[in-house]
């Protein structure tokens, strides 16, 4: 099936919808992030919820070092070797996480990086807080002081072209402030980084390796739970589990309602895409 969208001014683009983005997926998963503490440092606002069997019923994952009396927090360390363990079996999932997958356009002129890999890479390389003892704060505010020029930074007035289409991201350089995605990003980039040397041949990242998901892969995508949270009832689950819980059942939604190909190929120019093909795409905003 072939789409075509014109919004005046903008030009046509060609949107190529093939059959094999019909292909349900198994498992849907949300996952609430944080970027507190250390890799180690169990927090509450970890949360992850999954719809398993095509299900619309998201379910609280608890961490694995829970017992029948004891239910423990998770920490992004434990998170990411979970996410590898889920991989590992035979089931296609769509996995969904609230921080940023990459930086503005302006970041990678400004380092010299040509592509998402390279720049995997080199954050990892400077922002190595997937390494023990190391959080954003070490980074940014050794001893105790902001140091003022870090080797790999931006300004909290440079967005991505996803941020702008949206009423309220806010840029991944806004650090310190209610509501802020830097941390969660600064802290979950790595970790992307470890799933990807992992999982290169059987885990699609969008968009970063195409817009259109291969259908036999599994698929990690940027979400922003704003966009779905007012639209299931909270319940007694915490905010943090509500943002979870919002974006697994939304993906199930979607899945099974055949329209995630609408939110896979957002309306955006050619060149908008050209540059999104490094920023990424945040799914869901369309």
């Amino acid at each position: 099936m072939r789409v075509f969208v014109c919004s005046s001014p903008r030009k046509s683009i060609v949107l190529d919808f093939g059959s094999s983005l019909m292909t349900k997926f198994g498992q849907h998963i949300g996952i609430d992030y944080s970027g507190r503490g250390k890799i180690s440092t169990r927090t509450p606002t970890i949360q992850v919820y999954c719809c398993r069997n095509r299900s619309r019923d998201a379910e609280c994952v608890q961490s694995p070092s829970s017992s029948d009396r004891t239910k423990r927090n998770w920490c992004r360390q434990e998170l990411a070797v979970w996410l590898a363990n889920q991989l590992e079996k035979d089931q296609r999932l769509l996995i969904g996480i609230d921080h940023g997958f990459s930086m503005p356009i302006s970041y990678f002129e400004r380092y010299d990086l040509k592509s998402w890999d390279t720049f995997l890479e080199d954050f990892c390389e400077h922002w190595p807080t997937h390494r023990e003892g190391i959080d954003v704060d070490s980074i940014r505010k050794p001893n105790g002081k902001l140091k003022k020029r870090l080797s790999r930074s931006g300004a909290t007035s440079e967005f991505r072209i996803t941020e702008q289409w949206t009423s309220s991201a806010k840029s991944v350089f806004q650090f310190d402030m209610q509501g802020s995605v830097a941390k969660s990003t600064h802290t979950g980039i790595p970790w992307l980084h470890y799933l990807r040397t992992k999982f290169r041949k059987r885990l699609h990242f969008w968009p970063f390796d195409g817009w259109k998901p291969d259908p036999q892969k599994s698929v990690i995508a940027e979400v922003y739970p704003s966009i779905f949270r007012n639209r299931y009832p909270r319940e007694d689950r915490t905010v943090d589990q509500q943002d979870a819980y919002c974006v697994a059942k939304w993906l199930a939604a979607a899945d099974e309602e055949r329209i995630l190909h609408r939110y896979f190929d957002p309306p955006i120019t050619a060149s908008e895409r050209t540059i999104a093909d490094r920023e990424g795409w945040i799914l869901g905003v369309c």
